[in-house]
């Protein structure tokens, strides 16, 4: 009797054993297993995370094509390589005026724009080219034709050149029935390179800031440099009055130059101011004290000397 209580015991326990195992294993398959997440990757001291790549190194479009430009010598192609200055006009598709969208000083430069029309200017001195271009998707290159050359200025007297310092030039195109004509530039200074369009000019030199004045025709040709000299005839006189040849000139003294009709040619104030004369005959008059002194006096080509006052 002992014997099957146990027995009918030890059954119950294993049978409720069984029970709660088939409880549990469902429960336990029907659970999802734990997300694995990657670990954050270690930056070791004293580096620094890659930046991120830009639109343009991953390939995306910017929207820009490029337009290459250069300039040539209409007359012969060569190639002009200093001494521009480019602009870049857009136009407008309602037709309003162009406006400038780029620019550049550069001989031959690239200009990163939306596809278009377009209007390119350049610019060489007081000579320019102008074309229109369509600047597609692919980009553009092109050229603009200048017909213009270059214009070197000096002045000698004889054969003695004249410093640079001591000149200034006026430009003139001429016009019918005028040999002036229109300005282009003034105050031009000896050396200095004037880019102009092929064509004639009137030049204009004068020697210092009185009357020493010459003038001449220049031809400027496409691709060229052309130097002309102006022959001045004139002199460097200086001014003295004193009490006897030879001597100590008076300090503030008033003078004035004229010509013989009694026209103004230059006035100066001081002990011996120096004038530059174009030849000829003139008048002398020096004031000083309320006193007034003069004297005739004759300028010839080259020859530089001291004109002296008697104060008598």
């Amino acid at each position: 009797m002992f014997e099957l209580e146990g027995y009918e015991a030890g059954r119950r326990f294993a049978v409720a054993i069984l029970a709660l195992a088939m409880l549990v294993a469902p429960a336990a398959a029907q659970s999802p297993a734990p997300i694995q997440r990657p670990a954050a990757p270690v930056q070791m001291p004293g580096t620094e995370a890659p930046a991120p790549a830009s639109p343009a190194q991953l390939g995306a479009p910017t929207g820009l094509a490029q337009l290459s430009v250069s300039a040539q010598f209409a007359s012969d192609r060569k190639p002009i390589r200093s001494g521009l200055n480019w602009r870049i006009l857009s136009e407008a598709a309602d037709g309003s005026s162009p406006r400038i969208v780029a620019r550049s000083a550069e001989a031959e430069p690239t200009f990163s724009l939306p596809p278009g029309n377009y209007i390119v200017h350049a610019a060489y001195g007081f000579a320019s080219g102008t074309k229109r271009v369509n600047v597609g998707v692919l980009g553009q290159r092109d050229q603009v034709q200048i017909s213009a050359g270059a214009l070197s200025l000096a002045g000698s007297i004889g054969d003695a050149p004249i410093p640079a310092g001591q000149l200034s030039f006026q430009v003139f195109v001429p016009l019918q029935g005028n040999s002036e004509g229109r300005l282009i530039t003034s105050e031009v200074k000896g050396g200095e390179i004037i880019r102009l369009p092929e064509g004639t000019y009137h030049i204009v030199s004068t020697y210092g800031d009185s009357n020493a004045i010459q003038r001449a025709d220049v031809k400027v040709e496409t691709g060229k440099v052309t130097d002309a000299t102006l022959h001045h005839r004139a002199a460097k006189v200086t001014l003295k009055l004193v009490a006897a040849a030879g001597g100590e000139a008076f300090a503030g003294t008033a003078f004035s130059v004229l010509t013989p009709g009694g026209d103004v040619i230059r006035e100066a104030i001081g002990a011996f101011p120096q004038v530059i004369l174009a030849e000829g005959d003139y008048v002398l008059i020096a004031r000083q004290e309320g006193q007034v002194y003069s004297r005739d006096f004759k300028v010839e080509s080259g020859a530089d000397r001291d004109i002296e006052v008697m104060a008598k």
